[in-house]
């Protein structure tokens, strides 16, 4: 073998172009394995650097958006309903609207941050985010309520997608699951404080001439402002600028960067987009983690209205609220067919505890098998989950059999398609090592391939 080539050989081996002749299987290449070209003692302690500079700001961040997110199902409870007089579905109609353009506004929000530096653009999110959710708590009426969740939509539909985006950037695939899953806890923190937050500003009803929920929203509003003018300063771009690191660590993470997949193209080129919606397999994901999300959206704004619902009066509500955030289908059968309010409360226990782990698994999933920047970003910002705030009903109230009903189907969509895109990914792998092999394709060549994404054959899906 020689050390300046690479090549497949017959069983689809791919081997690289190293001194040291290492083979790499395709099971190796779909989960990012190099650990023995890399000294072991010296990746796990740059990985851990990574990880405290990392994680801990970018998980706060997201614990103050889905806090600003969510906190309008806190509101409800203490009387914004019956301050501004709404009637029908027009509650629901207010969180919905959020979906809307926060959808529409994901996938330009992923673009621009190829375009800006993440620790302009992020924060950029998080301050008007701030912002808005401080000046909907001086709304009047129900136009004024829909027009500010509007803009909430617009301001706000960038950071998540864009926080898991920036994150994969950061690490191997078989390492990006637990990273997502460690930001994305933030959002039970989010719930847990955030309803014992609400709980504490609604006994400050009528201070100031402001209502509890005014309080709710105002504060909450406040404090992500101020926390994301200090995000400019103390957010890091990517491994190949990171202050933190020495210039032997950036060159040693952009190393284990490059070899955990085949060299993909990563410029700003519309072809890309279009890539990202030719793709059958990027709906497919779609799909799947719109089955995941419809419960999560609509179990964490409707939660307090659902145990409210079983009799608890509403700082009551608030508080037990904080144990289910705190600790899939199944539970959601459990919660249409029982009558007693304690059966249906430690049903919404079991139910967090079963949809929200779903979330940064989906994420990673997702983020593992689109090939290319840009089409990553894309499909990673293409979720909708506008339906989510029209399912819980009050007149259904305490049982809302149309929610838990919505549930359990979007949750069997998701176990559909998973196995579905778990065949076609293991097909698609055999196809690729089969070709590779015939046509003696390997890593040398990789730079044929980069505009291609997840179709080069050089690229191995994770199942």
């Amino acid at each position: 073998m020689s050390s300046t080539g690479s090549v497949v050989n017959e069983k689809g081996d791919l081997i690289l172009e190293k001194s040291e002749d290492a083979v790499l299987s395709a099971e190796s290449l779909s989960v990012g394995v190099f650990e023995n070209y890399f000294d072991a003692e010296e990746d796990r302690r740059v990985l851990r650097k990574i990880d405290w500079h990392v994680i801990p700001y970018v998980s706060f961040l997201y614990l103050l958006s889905f806090l600003d997110r969510s906190t309008m199902g806190n509101a409800k409870v203490v009387g914004l309903v019956s301050d501004l007089k709404l009637k029908g579905l027009q509650y629901n109609i207010c969180a919905a609207v959020f979906f809307i353009t926060y959808s529409a506004i994901e996938i330009p929000s992923n673009i621009a941050l190829k375009l800006v530096q993440p620790s302009i653009w992020i924060p950029s999110i998080m301050l008007a985010q701030g912002v808005v959710t401080t000046h909907m708590s001086q709304v009047k009426s129900y136009h004024g309520l829909l027009i500010a969740r509007l803009f909430l939509g617009v301001v706000g539909g960038g950071l998540f997608p864009g926080v898991n985006f920036y994150l994969i950037m950061w690490y191997w695939r078989q390492e990006q699951a637990f990273r997502i899953a460690l930001s994305f806890s933030a959002a039970t923190v989010a719930g847990a404080f955030g309803r014992l937050l609400a709980a504490a500003l609604a006994m400050l009803d009528g201070k100031g001439g402001l209502a509890g929920w005014s309080w709710i929203l105002l504060v909450e509003g406040l404090f992500t402002t101020v926390v994301s003018g200090a995000s400019y300063f103390l957010m890091h771009d990517y491994p190949d600028t990171a202050k933190f690191l020495t210039e032997s660590e950036r060159g040693h993470v952009i190393e284990r960067l490059r070899r955990d997949t085949p060299a993909l193209a990563s410029r700003v080129d519309r072809r890309f987009v279009y890539q990202a919606f030719k793709d059958y397999k990027s709906h497919l994901l779609v799909v799947m983690y719109i089955g995941v999300v419809i419960p999560v959206c609509a179990f964490s704004p409707f939660l307090p209205t659902i145990i409210t619902g079983l009799g608890y009066t509403a700082v009551r509500a608030q508080l037990l609220s904080v144990p289910p955030l705190d600790l899939s289908c199944i539970t959601y059968v459990i919660a249409l067919g029982a009558h007693a309010s304690g059966t249906k409360y430690a049903g919404t226990m079991i139910a967090a505890f079963g949809a929200f782990p779903t979330v940064p698994c989906s994420i990673s999933w997702t983020g593992n098998n689109v090939g290319g920047d840009l089409k990553r970003g894309v499909v990673l910002a293409t979720v909708l989950g506008v339906c989510s705030s029209f399912i819980y009903l009050a007149k259904e109230s305490p049982r809302y059999q149309t929610g838990h009903a919505t549930v359990i189907g979007s949750l069997g969509m998701l176990i559909i398609v998973t196995l579905v895109l778990i065949y076609d990914y293991s097909r698609s792998n055999k196809q690729k090592m089969g070709y590779c092999a015939r046509e003696r394709i390997g890593a040398g060549r990789a730079k044929e391939f980069e505009d291609m994404g997840d179709a080069s054959p050089l690229f191995r899906y994770v199942l």
